[in-house]
């Protein structure tokens, strides 16, 4: 379990934006009291049950991240995302990342409007080009066109969020020519770019006038802190207002403090 700082969505200005506190997973397989491995099947019921009780504790955020292995066996974030929202009222819920690389910006604005749907405006997602590439092979895309791959998707999902009918062309994927995708958005769906360390992503993320989402997944927090002032001048430069800033950190919760640093 990773924990995600993250404010609320968008504001008029950066001083408004309040901090919040969210949880995400990549759904790893864990063990029964016996040191067995537990079922990809009961990994996700479990999955459901503790997005559950993160609304019940007051958590902000709860997002699931995509994975394609045996030991993180969540393909299907939405679908799960979709059974939390189900039973939840106030927790946001979202991606955390959609890897849109390998996936396809229409399907992927289609889930995640279903979604928004069924959590009445809960739904969020985070966009990435993936720390893992397990899903490039699996979906069939050449790991030489990484970065086109998302610099277009990206593209075309700025599109579909903005509402409307769509025309796009690109290298990676079929032209759309004033082409309506539904289900069309009954409230904003906040959209993030995860980046991991590329100053380049921060300031895509600011060109499209998305959140950012800062991913620290090893070393010091303290070495994102010039992308949080490089995204706020490349928002303005942009010509777009100040947008929400979130830090993800690897974390382990536990019944107690101490039990957690122990299992950890």
């Amino acid at each position: 379990m990773t924990t995600t700082t993250m404010p609320a969505t968008p504001e008029p200005s950066a001083s408004s934006f309040p901090l919040e506190f969210g949880l995400n997973t990549f759904g790893d397989v864990t063990a029964d009291a016996h040191g067995t491995p537990l079922s990809h099947a009961q990994t996700i019921r479990n999955l459901v049950e503790h997005g559950v009780a993160a609304e019940r504790v007051g958590i902000d955020f709860f997002g699931i991240g995509e994975h394609h292995t045996d030991d993180m066996p969540l393909s299907a974030a939405d679908t799960v995302l979709a059974a939390i929202a189900a039973r939840t009222e106030n927790i946001r819920l979202g991606s955390a990342v959609t890897v849109l690389s390998s996936d396809d910006p229409v399907r992927v604005f289609q889930r995640y409007s279903t979604l928004n749907a069924i959590s009445n405006g809960r739904a969020e997602v985070i966009l990435g080009r993936g720390s893992s590439i397990d899903s490039f092979p699996l979906f069939g895309f050449d790991l030489a066109d990484y970065q086109d791959l998302f610099e277009e998707k990206t593209n075309l999902f700025s599109q579909l969020v903005d509402g409307g009918a769509v025309t796009w062309s690109g290298r990676t994927r079929s032209a759309l020519v004033d082409q309506d995708v539904v289900p069309h958005l009954e409230s904003p769906l906040p959209t993030w770019i995860g980046v991991g360390g590329s100053p380049e992503s921060v300031v895509r993320a600011a060109r499209y006038g998305f959140s950012l989402m800062l991913a620290v997944i090893g070393g010091p927090a303290e070495r994102f802190a010039p992308y949080s002032r490089l995204f706020a001048q490349a928002l303005a430069q942009f010509g777009h207002a100040p947008k929400p800033i979130g830090l993800h950190s690897p974390g382990h919760v536990a019944a107690t403090d101490q039990r957690a640093r122990d299992e950890f």
